[in-house]
């Protein structure tokens, strides 16, 4: 597989290794890039800056030479509660050992000639954190505080091709690096494959590398944009450390990803636009299989080909933007989006560990045209409470009863972009 040290010198990682991501639809994130982030992540047919890359790599050939370089700080507010168990689990449980996350990004776009553009971005895809002080499965036989860290950087040369005067397709290599830790659910050896590589084994990584193509046309007077996009799986290394807790033995793949967008100017001043894009978590393993203590003990424990995962479904993306030329030096926006439910209530228990369970979020933003180069971008989300209340979600194996999940988020972006 992949060695990322072969490919780009480890100095160029070394600001991103200490982060964790936080992610939003799933453990994705809602939008790349700023001004997306400002339209709720609106951005497939919408081609605001070089982080085009990372949602639809043909609008590169839109965007013109330019740099951008941001950051967002993600709070999110996770907790469980668990009722009705009779191994005395019973609680409320706060999840936010770490309260803000900060996760950087950077783009460049240079167009070659008319017809060419090339790109590179760095990303995060997103990643889950839990960090629970008390233990909610301290009942189960676990010590310690307990909760999980997973986070995902991609490095993304891209290159776009204009080939006519109003339609483009683009290809972006994904080349990932991920980092995952695990701790607090030692007790659960007995239901592993290799219990010495399910729990408090560190901090460890893994690579892979996929591909992003999207295609991009304007129609009529260049007043309606159409985008499609398609983002391959990623087949990554195993986590060797944790071999004993993800299915097929450390298993832990990127999930395939496609999507499609439209952007409508209405009148020169505003744009509406829309995307519906389709993750598809279900295809891998340690994150779409099903916890159920009955296949574990059939023949199919945590760390085996068939083991259990999180059992995460399939999941829906809608989003709207709008943006609205208010000066010629200020731009607004705002946003909103929703998507499916990725945690079904009989899946709660082993979630508690990734309470990634919000579905809609509200977004505003704006751009400042300093002079004709230069440009700063905010943007603020809040990702709405949600609590998925389980349904016959804790085996009696461990003594019955419900794991209820619940989140919420606040999300805040600052950008800086250079037009060349």
């Amino acid at each position: 597989m992949l060695s990322l040290s072969k490919v780009l010198p480890l100095s160029l990682l070394l600001p991103f290794l200490s982060l964790s991501a936080h992610a939003t639809t799933g453990y994705f994130m809602h939008g790349y890039g700023v001004k997306a982030q400002g339209n709720a992540g609106t951005s497939i047919a919408q081609f605001q800056d070089a982080l085009t890359i990372a949602n639809n790599p043909a609008g590169l050939s839109w965007i013109g030479t330019r740099l951008d370089a941001g950051a967002t700080v993600f709070a999110p507010d996770r907790s469980a509660e668990i009722v009705g168990n009779g191994a005395g689990a019973n609680g409320q449980y706060e999840g936010n050992g770490r309260k803000y996350f900060i996760l950087p990004e950077l783009a460049y776009n240079h167009q070659i000639n008319a017809q060419v553009a090339l790109g590179l971005a760095i990303y995060g895809n997103g990643g889950m954190n839990t960090g629970y002080k008390n233990n909610p499965f301290a009942a189960f036989g676990n010590t310690g505080s307990a909760g999980v860290d997973l986070s995902e950087i991609f490095i993304s040369p891209a290159v776009a091709w204009k080939y006519s005067e109003n339609q483009s397709i683009g290809i972006a290599t994904n080349i990932l690096y991920q980092r995952f830790e695990a701790k607090g659910i030692q007790g659960f050896a007995g239901f592993s494959a290799d219990g010495g590589n399910l729990s408090n084994r560190g901090k460890d990584s893994s690579t892979g590398i996929g591909a992003r193509i999207g295609w991009s046309g304007k129609f009529y007077d260049d007043r309606l944009t159409l985008g499609a996009e398609y983002s391959s799986k990623i087949k990554a290394d195993k986590f060797e450390q944790y071999q004993g807790l993800f299915a097929e033995q450390g298993g832990f793949d990127v999930p395939e990803s496609y999507g499609i967008g439209a952007a409508l100017k209405v009148t020169p001043k505003l744009t509406v636009a829309t995307d519906i894009q389709r993750i598809q978590y279900s295809d891998v393993s340690s994150v779409g299989n099903t916890f159920d203590v009955n296949k574990v003990m059939q023949g199919h424990p945590f760390g085996s080909q068939q083991g259990p995962g999180f059992g995460w479904d399939d999941i829906n993306v809608y989003k709207l933007g709008i943006t609205y030329q208010a000066h010629p030096k200020l731009v607004l926006r705002a946003g909103y989006s929703h998507n499916d439910q990725p945690i079904s209530n009989d899946q709660t228990f082993l979630n508690i560990l990734a309470p990634g369970v919000v579905q809609d979020h509200v977004s505003v933003g704006a751009t400042w045209n300093m002079d004709h180069h230069q440009e700063l971008s905010v943007a603020y989300t809040h990702a709405l409470e949600k609590d998925v209340k389980g349904n016959q979600s804790i085996p009696a194996t461990f003594g019955g009863g419900e794991a209820n999940l619940k989140m919420s988020q606040d999300i805040l972006g600052f950008s800086y972009g250079y037009k060349f």
